[in-house]
C-alpha cells in the first residue's frame, strides 16, 4: 500500500476526499495534515477551534499533524513550515499527500510543484467530478455538516452555521459553486459513515471580520 498524509480542513470535501481513498484500499493514511493559525488557535480559513479538529482526529481514529502559521503569514513562510512537516514524514516512507481538491487548477499546480521538490507526489480523488453531485452524495451517504465561514461577497448571513443540506443548495444563489469550490463558504463535518462517533459541539457566537461571516463552534464538555 502506498503511505499517505492526508490533507485536513475538517470541512465536507476533505470528508467526502478521505472517504473516497479508504474504499480505494490502495493507501495507507499515516497520519491527518491540518493547518492551524496561531493565537486564534484555528483552522486556517474555516475558522473551527483546533480541539474540534483533534476530536474529529480522535473519531476518525487517526494520528493528526498540526502545522502551525503566523496569523500574517508569507507563502515563503508557509512552504517553510510545510516542508519541514512534510520533509519529516518524507523520511518514514510517505511520497503522496492527499487533497480534496475539485476544479481549481492553479492551487493543484502550486500544491504538485511544492511536492516535486520533495519528491512528492499529489493525490487529488475528487478532482474534476461535478461539485453538486459531490454534495449531494456527501449528504446521501450521511454526512453531517455545517457551515463555518462564508463569503460576504457571494453570501449573506443567512447562510451561515447552516446545515448542509437540500434545502441549503436549493437557496444557494445562482454562480455560486454547490460546493463552495471558490471559497463562497467553508464547513465544518460532525457525522458520518467514516466517523466512529459524532462531534458534538454548541452554537457560539457568529461574527463578522475581513468581509467573512463566522460562526464559533464550541466544544461539547464530555
Amino acid at each position: 500500500m502506498t503511505k499517505v498524509i492526508f490533507s485536513w480542513s475538517g470541512g465536507k470535501d476533505s470528508a467526502l476526499a478521505l472517504y473516497e481513498i479508504r474504499q480505494n484500499r490502495q493507501y495507507e493514511i499515516v497520519t491527518l495534515l491540518t493547518t492551524v493559525t496561531e493565537g486564534y488557535d484555528r483552522v486556517s480559513m474555516h475558522g473551527v477551534r483546533r480541539a474540534l479538529i483533534e476530536k474529529q482526529a480522535q473519531s476518525l481514529g487517526l494520528p493528526l499533524a498540526e502545522v502551525f502559521i503566523p496569523q500574517v503569514c508569507s507563502n515563503e513562510e508557509y512552504e517553510t513550515r510545510m516542508k519541514d512537516v512534510l520533509t519529516r514524514y518524507r523520511t518514514m516512507g510517505v511520497d503522496s499527500v492527499v487533497f480534496g481538491d475539485i476544479f481549481l487548477a492553479d492551487i493543484r499546480k502550486y500544491r504538485e510543484d511544492n511536492l516535486a521538490r520533495l519528491e512528492m507526489k499529489g493525490v487529488f480523488p475528487l478532482w474534476a467530478r461535478n461539485t453538486r453531485e459531490l454534495v449531494e452524495s456527501f449528504i446521501s451517504l450521511g454526512f453531517q455538516a455545517i457551515t463555518t465561514c462564508v463569503d460576504t461577497k457571494f453570501l449573506n448571513k443567512r447562510f451561515i452555521g447552516r446545515t448542509l443540506d437540500a434545502a441549503f443548495l436549493a437557496e444557494l444563489p445562482s454562480g455560486v459553486d454547490p460546493g463552495g469550490e471558490n471559497g463562497e463558504f467553508h464547513s465544518f463535518v460532525f457525522a458520518g459513515p467514516i466517523f466512529k462517533q459524532p462531534v458534538n459541539f454548541d452554537m457560539g457566537e457568529v461574527v463578522l471580520r475581513d468581509s467573512f461571516y463566522f460562526a464559533d463552534l464550541i466544544p461539547e464538555r464530555e
